[in-house]
């Protein structure tokens, strides 16, 4: 099985550059972020004849997030409960049946603008209660993979220039710290689980020839339960769709499981 994440930065612009991408990698399912779009504007049709199920939940200009499934999904819920938030960053869907069902969760994690900003101390409270959430989610879904855009580069390995980023939004040791907790509930960093020295990024600035320099940070990631960790043989990152006309600045990461058979 493949999972992947996307943050594709306006799936209105992106959408040729995503429906090119799943015909080329052929995801079992797909998390994506920053769609950018009301539901009424989600593209359902053309998602649906590349054959994939859908499950969003969007608004106008800023963040939306999306689980596309080859699987039907079910249970879909969308927010962290009791966290009360207007802006659509969280959505979760079961994919396949009750003998081999598995629980997605796509998250777009607030990106904190500045260390002294509300905005910080806004994603410090939603990744605690993201926390939270997940730990009960793990409870209940024990073939849990959360899949996003963190805005978390968790080590200096994630990070082009350390120095240059010591202490700066994305890189302090409070957002990292909050991601250690994540993985404390259990989950496996795949990337890193399998690539633990490699220095590979999944974001590129716009500005200043970044990409092409290889300026970047790896921000987005996948997270697997202990069950899916054992079966992942996998994770990749994508740069070819970073280098296309009007790129997203985010390049997809996606993981491949073996299956419970194997």
């Amino acid at each position: 099985m493949k999972l992947a994440s996307w943050n594709v930065n306006s799936l209105r612009v992106r959408l040729p550059h995503l429906l090119d991408w799943l015909a080329r990698q052929s995801p079992d399912a797909i998390c994506l972020q920053e769609t950018k779009l009301e539901d009424s504007k989600f593209p359902l049709d053309e998602i649906e004849r590349a054959g994939y199920h859908c499950a969003w939940s969007g608004q106008k200009t800023y963040n939306g997030v999306a689980i596309l499934s080859k699987f039907p999904t079910t249970n879909v819920a969308t927010g962290i409960p009791g966290f009360v938030d207007d802006q659509k960053r969280v959505i979760a869907a079961t994919l396949g049946n009750a003998g081999n069902a598995l629980r997605i969760v796509c998250a777009y994690v607030p990106n904190g603008q500045a260390l002294a900003s509300d905005k910080f101390q806004y994603k410090l409270e939603w990744l605690a209660a993201f926390r939270n959430w997940l730990e009960d989610e793990l409870r209940r879904h024990p073939r849990l993979a959360v899949l996003g855009d963190y805005n978390i580069a968790p080590s200096d390995e994630d990070v082009h220039d350390p120095r240059a980023w010591e202490g700066q939004v994305l890189c302090s040791p409070r957002e990292r710290e909050a991601f250690r907790r994540l993985l404390a509930l259990g989950f496996k960093d795949s990337f890193r689980t399998l690539a633990p020295a490699q220095r590979s990024f999944t974001w590129w600035d716009y500005r200043m020839n970044a990409f092409k320099r290889d300026l970047g940070l790896r921000i987005d990631h996948i997270l697997l339960a202990p069950d899916l960790a054992s079966r992942c043989r996998s994770c990749v990152i994508d740069t070819a769709p970073r280098r296309l006309e009007r790129p997203s600045d985010h390049a997809p990461i996606m993981a491949e499981l073996e299956s419970p058979a194997a």
